[in-house]
């Protein structure tokens, strides 16, 4: 090692993050337009280059170790968080080409009642496969398909909703509502290997974690077919192994009769990982689709789930059924007059409307969720209890901001109402229905019955309510647009507008002008960011605007090791960064879960 190279990692807390960002950030730049040129030996030339600098390895150890939300899950090695010393050792021993441990299953219950297994890697093979993410992800986000928008940077679920508004806004069609059936545990490895079009080594290595095989409880079991859930580049290599199914589609659409450009525009596939619908105004256009789509799927060793597979119109009652359900999103067009008519790009009356809204079976898991927080606290203080629900309404709430909620939020708060009136009444079984009301409703502005511990006036913390949510229509990402292209303008704008971003949050990034004001650095998709309070309040500070500012969770870590409120925010187990001169930073646009919240 140089010494220029001892110098960088002789101590963490001495690094230049901020040089480290910005180094990283332009190599990946350049992969991203070398792809999108098709110049496939310059793509190859700075992946090596990113994959052996030091810069490539300090930045992925970062990430998994503390920009990541599942960090302190153990693979087979049992480690679940390591020292700064620790980490630095790791950032020494990285390298490309070294056969991977077996994964740790885990088991996860399903929604469907059924579980889940992901395969946890070992720390070590984590920041491999981030290395390797980082170096692969640009390359092949100048590929992928404008209508994929699952595990992407800067696409998310709204995206794809927002894409099939845009489809089917102005036409009714038939739609094939679609689900690959168990996608990520049987990916053929052969043809992913193949189509990945790497160097050997890089091909070597990815080939080492297909087969590393799995322990449970303390059996070891072979991994012959798909991409593990759990491990870090999974969700890359199973959205590169479905890479080609829409232009396999707009070929097929080519052929139809009339012109080829208004064909292709008017078949539509959209996918969210293995989820998947495709629409058209015409039924045998959709089943030729659908039978395309089963054929290609074969080649990669995946097939369609019968069970969630099957085709309905989006006005009209086909097999029994109006609509469809989508990434916990209800579509449906309804017949109306032509006073709520909506009107083509001509000023026509189409005679429907396009309504999206909440799906039944997500209002009714929310609500039983919302019931069970409230019986869990039938002693505890009323602030406890707001303390639980308020994140989970939030949270939900701005899910579905983007499509026509009110009516369902209206419904939410009449039902949740009602439960709070039972948990005040078995609190105090003695006393009669004004006197709990009183206890715990009190006004706050206009709002006469509001769940609060007090009145505004007295400062007293109350319940949220779904209906105070705004419901903002979300604007649909460009094109084929990716925080890869170097438009920080773009993305920086996006990150304030996103329905999960709080109002909080978003206030602050408009504030701060998109940029962290500790290390400096603009935040980007995926950056996992924390409100912090200036003057902390252990010190008197103040829950105002005044006194709060974002920061990247890892730059929260430092400030707060450094301004004396580390003893009174410290995580369980958590390894926060030691004291440092240094400002640092990280890219991973998430809100942490811990610290103080982002609501």
């Amino acid at each position: 090692m140089s010494t220029e190279q001892s110098s960088i990692c002789s101590k963490w807390k001495d690094i230049n993050w901020k040089s480290v960002e910005v180094a990283v950030y332009k190599l990946q730049k350049r992969i991203f337009r070398a792809s999108q040129s098709g110049d496939v030996k310059r793509v190859r030339s700075l992946q090596r280059l990113l994959t052996t600098s030091y810069y490539g390895k300090l930045w992925a150890v970062r990430k998994v170790t503390q920009d990541n939300q599942g960090k302190k899950t153990a693979g087979v090695d049992g480690k679940k968080s390591l020292t700064p010393k620790e980490r630095v050792e790791l950032v020494q021993n990285l390298k490309i080409g070294k056969k991977a441990k077996p994964l740790r299953r885990v088991w996860i219950p399903k929604p469907d009642g059924s579980q889940r297994g992901l395969g946890i890697p070992t720390i070590y093979d984590r920041a491999l496969q981030c290395l390797v993410k980082l170096a692969f992800e640009p390359q092949w986000e100048a590929l992928f398909e404008e209508n994929s928008y699952g595990f992407r940077p800067g696409r998310s679920c709204h995206d794809a909703i927002e894409a099939i508004f845009n489809t089917i806004r102005y036409k009714h069609k038939y739609v094939l509502d679609a689900d690959i059936a168990k996608c990520f545990d049987r990916i053929d490895h052969t043809k992913l290997l193949a189509k990945l079009n790497t160097y050997p080594l890089l091909k070597r290595q990815i080939k080492y974690w297909l087969k590393a095989g799995a322990m449970d409880k303390g059996n070891w079991f072979p991994t012959d077919e798909g991409t593990p859930q759990g491990g870090v580049i999974s969700p890359l290599l199973a959205n590169i192994a479905l890479h080609g199914m829409e232009t396999e589609l707009m070929n097929y659409a080519s052929t139809l009769k009339g012109n080829k450009r208004d064909n292709k525009k008017a078949l539509s596939l959209i996918r969210y990982a293995d989820d998947l619908v495709i629409m058209h105004k015409d039924l045998e256009v959709v089943l030729e689709s659908k039978r395309i789509i089963e054929n290609w799927l074969k080649s990669m060793g995946l097939e369609l789930k019968e069970t969630k597979t099957r085709i309905t119109h989006t006005l009209d009652k086909f097999e029994g059924k109006t609509g469809f359900d989508f990434l916990g999103f209800t579509v449906r067009q309804f017949p109306v007059g032509k006073y709520q008519s909506g009107k083509s790009t001509h000023g026509e009356l189409l005679g429907f409307k396009t309504i999206i809204t909440p799906s039944k079976e997500k209002v009714k898991t929310h609500i039983k969720k919302a019931g069970e927080i409230i019986d869990k606290h039938k002693c505890a203080p009323q602030e406890a209890l707001i303390r639980q629900l308020n994140p989970i309404i939030r949270g939900w709430s701005n899910y579905y901001s983007t499509v026509v909620s009110k009516e369902i939020y209206s419904e939410c708060d009449s039902i949740i109402y009602s439960q709070l009136k039972r948990w005040g009444k078995r609190r105090h079984p003695l006393k009669n229905k004004t006197w709990v009301a009183r206890k715990y409703w009190h006004t706050h502005g206009s709002k006469h019955w509001t769940f609060s511990t007090r009145s505004d006036k007295e400062g007293g913390m109350k319940l949220y309510r779904h209906a105070e949510t705004p419901i903002v229509r979300h604007v649909k990402v460009r094109g084929n647009k990716s925080p890869f292209d170097g438009d920080l303008t773009y993305w920086a704008s996006r990150m304030g507008k996103h329905p999960e971003v709080s109002t909080r949050v978003a206030t602050l990034l408009k504030k701060q002008k998109g940029k962290c004001t500790h290390c400096g650095l603009t935040f980007r998709d995926g950056d996992l960011m924390e409100v912090d309070h200036i003057t902390p309040k252990v010190k008197g500070g103040k829950d105002t605007y005044s006194n709060l500012q974002l920061l990247h969770r890892h730059c929260h870590d430092d400030k707060t090791a450094r301004d004396g409120s580390l003893n009174c925010t410290r995580v369980k187990g958590h390894i926060p960064e030691e004291r440092c001169d240094a400002k640092v930073s990280r890219t991973v646009l998430k809100t942490s879960q811990r610290g103080d919240s982002l609501a």
